[in-house]
C-alpha cells in the first residue's frame, strides 16, 4: 500500500503517518518501506485495513488522495513476506 495524499504543505508525512497507525493497530504482520507499507494476513482483516488507511488518510485532512495497492493471494501456500525477502537482508 502506497497512499499519495494531496495538501500535505505543513507535515509531508502527517496523513501517510495516519495510514500507517491504522496498519500498526490491525494486528497484521507489516514492515514499513521507503515507498510503501507491505502487510499480510486473512484476507478479510487485509481488505479492511486497505479501506480503513485510505479513509484515515481523507480524515486526517487531505485535501485528495489517490493509494496504489498490489495485492498477492496463493490458495495454498504459506509464503509470508518474511520468507520472500529473507534471503536479501543483512
Amino acid at each position: 500500500m502506497s497512499p499519495s495524499p494531496a495538501g500535505t504543505a505543513d507535515d509531508r508525512y502527517a496523513h501517510v503517518e495516519a495510514a500507517i497507525g491504522v496498519v500498526e493497530a490491525s494486528g497484521l504482520h507489516y514492515e514499513v518501506g521507503a515507498l510503501g507499507t507491505t502487510f499480510e494476513g486473512d484476507p478479510t482483516a487485509v481488505w479492511a485495513t486497505l479501506r480503513a488507511a485510505h479513509e484515515a488518510v481523507l480524515s486526517s485532512g487531505a485535501d485528495g488522495l489517490i493509494t496504489n495497492i498490489r495485492l498477492g493471494q496463493r490458495s495454498a501456500d504459506d509464503t509470508s513476506m518474511d520468507g520472500l525477502t529473507a534471503k536479501f537482508r543483512t
